[in-house]
């Protein structure tokens, strides 16, 4: 026994010693040959078709011996700030390391002991070449302690054996920029269609953010991620000595024109939306290099009709033949079009012309951010439809209305032409794109609710409730193009959140099937109550009821049944129409890539035109459908006018469609008959003479409508029979209209005090008026008045003030309005 144990405590040290040992000489002569870094052998390619098996584009090795897509380019080529770019983001000591960081080495020891994922490593750029060059597309996509060594130690071979300028030429002619560009030439001509030598440090900066993550980082789709990168590119280049802060702040506010040099490909936009997605999936290296068969879901076809249709109307508002020499300065465009059963993209063009440099035309514009204008009108009524707060008879105010705001100030929104309708239904509010009827609408379901609905249907650009104000019915938020197309997708297809998609089925090179759409129904996420969503197709659908604004024969009307909205941002930098059959949905935005406004142009004169043609070409032997009715709707003859069951006394009646349980139980209240004394116009009283009394139907309106009646010379009530008849003292009938609660004037000193002067208005709905006083909180009178209009101005006065309406009746009454602070600063 005691012999036993001395063996075992001379055989234990040595193995502890072997046992590494021999691993370590194991693994040394199972590494790559790092003599041959630079050599590759043939591998098939990458092909996307569309879905009819037509070739979009063939994604060769760009490694490959016989491939004419990786041009090499010496170090001196590569400009200096390039170099210090990506060393500063990449590699910080990369001059003075050994090839390998010890405690990146160290850490993910650490976190192996742990038992996790090696998720940090802090790779040097040799440590990336090794990888990249000479480890097998599996094992690259290991985040093993094994894989770790293995780099590191062809890290430590390569820069025993290569200078430190050789590996970083391999570097830049070898690493993966996206964009299918590997190297830096490759890169250069890729996003900005030039060579790498005319690179500036603006560019620079982009292009050395990227190859930690090019689908991420991928400045022609996520433009404000490539940007944020460049930024922190830039600050670690001041960090590191390489730049001043002046230089850096000047390269991050440089524009960027994105334009590839040209090259054989169909579709590029979507190709490289596909491109995205299988990267995301599969990896770079499996896409370059794996012999895919990628079929996806566009229709070849269908998308070169589409950018013929956008090339010609683009070309018309360039050259009006109305005004010859006055162009619209509308030069880019986008379009997207989906299956709103299954989310299959059908069409997509982010701009007229890939390679136009001009138009940044490389960035895809259907998944920019852009303001949709009254495009989102629609999810703001489908949110007070399904929360009950509104039907399609409900009538809403269309008068000049000051919205209280988070922030205490008055906002008071305007119609495109600057005129005020009075009171118009909801369906014809959403037809006609009223804009102060839809923020009306916001305000009775929340902001929060509405941008709930929305971000259920698709919409995710839009974030914290906090950012946002009412002004995001009119488009003040920013969405995608792609995404609002889908979310509109929810009203064609019944309800249903429509997921877009663009590959049906992904297969290698040995035909084995590596992805496949899966069956639709398991897709399908309810999102809207069906009857709300026909409720809006039927809306959007009714030429009627959208012919005061846009005429009855517009390019909003096809040639069958089709729902549309369009949009249009309140500075004209921004126009959109997006519409649907139950067949197909599709989206088209019209605008400029740096943001500069357009002239004279709205979304149905832009983008309108570019949408009909596109659909009626895109329907072009589908059958003629409706939307079908869901159960649970009922269809009731309303008073035109309140929205309530028609009175003997209401002259105009029309049928409206309804939520059962959500149908006008009460009779009109708006029309009465009255004994009127036809003299002075007002309801009679005991003491009118009774020849002058007659008998008149007249509108009884809500006191907020009547003065706006009455400048259209409605025949309304001087006031409102209920309060007047009731001896009540109803403050509705007196309200301070001007100025609007909370405002805030500030003096200007270079101007006289006496032009500086706020103004004051009163609406009075009531009879035997002897005076109106304005007052402060004080008791001090600050105008006074003894026949309409109520109308005058007072001098700014520094400081909060509180001012209140009183009315003196004949009778002896006094009437009083709510108070209004507004606030003057100095």
């Amino acid at each position: 026994m005691a012999g036993l144990k001395r063996i075992i405590l001379i055989v234990a040290p040595a193995m502890l010693i072997a046992v590494p040992v021999v691993a370590f000489i194991v693994l040394w002569f199972t590494l790559p040959d790092v003599t041959r870094l630079d050599q590759r052998g043939q591998v098939p390619s990458t092909k996307i078709l569309d879905r009819h098996g037509r070739l979009l584009y063939e994604i060769i090795d760009p490694y490959a011996l016989s491939s004419g897509h990786h041009t090499p380019v010496p170090l001196e080529r590569i400009p200096l700030h390039l170099r210090q770019a990506t060393i500063a983001v990449e590699d910080a000591s990369f001059y003075s390391n050994p090839g390998v960081d010890l405690a990146g080495i160290v850490r993910a020891l650490w976190i192996n002991i742990q038992g996790g994922e090696v998720l940090a490593g802090g790779s040097t750029i040799t440590q990336q070449l090794a990888r990249m060059l000479l480890l097998d597309p599996d094992e690259r996509a290991q985040r093993t302690l094994l894989r770790k060594v293995r780099e590191s130690l062809l890290a430590w071979q390569i820069a025993r054996r290569y200078s430190k300028d050789e590996v970083l030429t391999l570097y830049f002619n070898q690493v993966y920029y996206g964009n299918l560009a590997y190297g830096v030439e490759a890169a250069a001509r890729a996003y900005f269609g030039k060579s790498v030598s005319e690179l500036d440090l603006a560019e620079c900066a982009l292009l050395a953010g990227l190859p930690q993550a090019p689908a991420a980082y991928d400045p022609l789709h996520h433009p404000e991620l490539a940007r944020q990168r460049q930024a922190v590119v830039l600050g670690l280049m001041v960090k590191h000595g390489m730049i001043g802060e002046e230089e850096a702040i000047a390269a991050g506010q440089a524009r960027l024109s994105f334009a590839p040099t040209p090259f054989d490909i169909r579709a590029p936009h979507f190709v490289a939306y596909v491109r995205g997605w299988l990267e995301r999936e599969f990896g770079a290296g499996v896409v370059a290099r794996g012999g895919l068969l990628v079929t996806t879901t566009l229709d070849l076809a269908l998308n070169d009709a589409a950018q013929g249709i956008m090339r010609a109307h683009l070309h018309r508002l360039a050259n009006p033949a109305d005004q010859p020499g006055l162009g619209h300065d509308a030069n880019n465009a986008a379009l997207v079009a989906l299956d709103p059963h299954t989310g299959e993209i059908l069409a997509m063009i982010g701009s007229p012309n890939y390679f136009d440099a001009t138009i940044s035309g490389a960035v895809n514009a259907t998944v920019a951010l852009r303001q949709p204008g009254s495009a989102i009108k629609p999810i703001t009524y489908a949110t007070a439809f399904a929360q009950g707060k509104l039907t399609a008879a409900t009538p809403i105010y269309d008068v000049r209305t000051a919205f209280p705001t988070r922030e205490g100030l008055p906002y008071v929104p305007v119609n495109y032409d600057r005129r005020h309708y009075g009171p118009i239904s909801a369906r014809q509010a959403l037809a006609t794109s009223n804009n102060t009827a839809a923020v009306s609408v916001l305000q009775r379901v929340g902001l929060e609710t509405m941008l709930a609905q929305a971000h259920a249907m698709g919409i995710g650009s839009f974030k914290d409730p906090s950012h946002y104000g009412l002004a995001l019915t009119l488009g003040g938020g920013e969405v995608r193009l792609l995404e609002l197309t889908a979310a509109y997708g929810a009203f064609a297809n019944g309800g249903y959140r429509v997921f877009p998609h663009a590959i049906l089925k992904v297969t290698n090179a040995s035909g084995k099937t590596l992805y496949h759409r899966p069956a639709q129904s398991t897709l399908r996420d309810a999102v809207l109550d069906p009857r709300v969503a026909w409720l809006i197709s039927d809306i959007l659908a009714d030429n009627q009821a959208r012919a005061p604004a846009f005429g009855e024969v517009s390019v909003l009307r096809l040639s069958r049944p089709a729902a549309v909205k369009t949009g249009t941002t309140t500075d004209f930098r921004d126009n959109w129409t997006v519409g649907y059959t139950p067949q197909i949905v599709a989206g088209v935005w019209v605008g400029n890539a740096d943001g500069r406004p357009m002239q004279r142009i709205s979304g149905v004169s832009g983008a309108g035109p570019i949408w009909h043609d596109f659909m009626e070409v895109a329907h072009r032997g589908l059958p003629v459908r409706w939307f079908d009715r869901p159960d649970g709707l009922v269809r009731a003859e309303v008073c035109a006018l309140s929205g309530l069951l028609p009175s003997p006394d209401c002259a105009h009646t029309r049928y409206e469609w309804f939520i059962a349980g959500t149908e006008p139980t009460q009779p009109d209240t708006w029309h009465r008959r009255v004994r009127v004394d036809a003299l002075t116009g007002r309801p009679a009283t005991a003491n009118t003479p009774r020849e002058r009394i007659v008998e008149q139907v007249m509108l009884d309106l809500p006191a907020p409508l009547r003065d706006w009646a009455h400048a259209q010379g409605w025949p309304v009530l001087a006031e409102n029979v209920n309060a007047a008849t009731s001896g009540a003292l109803n403050t509705s009938l007196v309200e301070i209209v001007r100025p609007d609660p909370g405002t805030i004037y500030r003096l200007a000193g270079e101007l006289p005090a006496q032009v500086q002067r706020m103004p004051l208005e009163v609406r009075v709905d009531a009879a035997e008026v002897v005076r109106v006083d304005v007052a402060l909180a004080t008791g001090q009178t600050i105008a006074r008045f003894q026949q309409p209009p109520y109308r005058a101005f007072w001098p700014l006065r520094v400081g909060q003030h509180i001012l209140v309406a009183r009315v003196q009746l004949r009778d002896g009454r006094v009437l009083e309005s709510q108070p209004v602070s507004v606030t003057v600063l100095p």
